[in-house]
């Protein structure tokens, strides 16, 4: 953990950084976490960090004890299902909403980001290829104009990436999530909404099934 905060912003970089740590594992479930230690690190007093942690808290991310340590939550795979059921649920409706403004260049956009998510997979740079994938979903996403839709979708999302970084080395055929991504371009192409919904939910069961604990 390095770069002390620079901004004016204390409160919310002092938020920031903790939950980046807490997503890329540099903090990981389990780990104890000393107000006095995280505000000598990013050179903050210790009350950005007190509030930051009661943020994270409320998130998920954190857990304290009555009268004992605070410490990073650990991860439940076993509930993730109902996270990545609500994804592809809410994924649906935002592809319904913003399907009559998809143009070809929005396509091209997402064969672009699914070249890119195939490149970082291949070359084993998982936080690259999560934010590849999140680029490939967020192009009709944003379309749906939806901003509480778009809002929602991605904190559970931000949930979802601790789990896939966590278990990026457990997880099977992971390459496959890429000719996913083809049959939903191919599926828009054709502007053909059901078939793309149907690709869209199929690519996120298969991305939970993926998984080999």
């Amino acid at each position: 953990m390095e770069s002390k905060i620079q901004r004016t912003s204390v409160r919310q970089e002092a938020y920031s950084k903790l939950r980046s740590w807490i997503l890329d594992g540099t903090l990981p479930p389990g780990s104890q976490l000393r107000d006095k230690k995280l505000a000598e690190e990013l050179g903050v007093s210790r009350t950005p960090i007190r509030e930051a942690l009661l943020r994270l808290e409320d998130e998920g991310f954190v857990k304290t004890k009555a009268n004992s340590s605070t410490r990073v939550s650990s991860i439940d795979f076993h509930s993730a299902f109902h996270l990545y059921s609500i994804v592809w649920t809410l994924e649906r409706l935002a592809l319904s909403q913003a399907f009559g403004s998809i143009t070809d260049e929005h396509i091209q956009d997402m064969v672009l980001a699914n070249e890119s998510f195939l490149q970082k997979m291949t070359a084993k740079d998982r936080l690259s290829a999560l934010e590849a994938d999140y680029d490939f979903h967020s192009i009709y996403i944003k379309l749906s104009q939806n901003q509480e839709l778009e809002k929602i979708i991605y904190e559970i999302k931000t949930k979802l990436k601790r789990l896939d970084l966590y278990y990026f080395d457990k997880i099977k055929n992971a390459l496959i999530s890429y000719d996913e991504h083809e049959r939903i371009i191919e599926a828009l192409k054709q502007r053909n909404l059901p078939l793309a919904m149907e690709a869209v939910e199929l690519n996120w069961k298969n991305s939970f099934n993926r998984f080999e604990l």
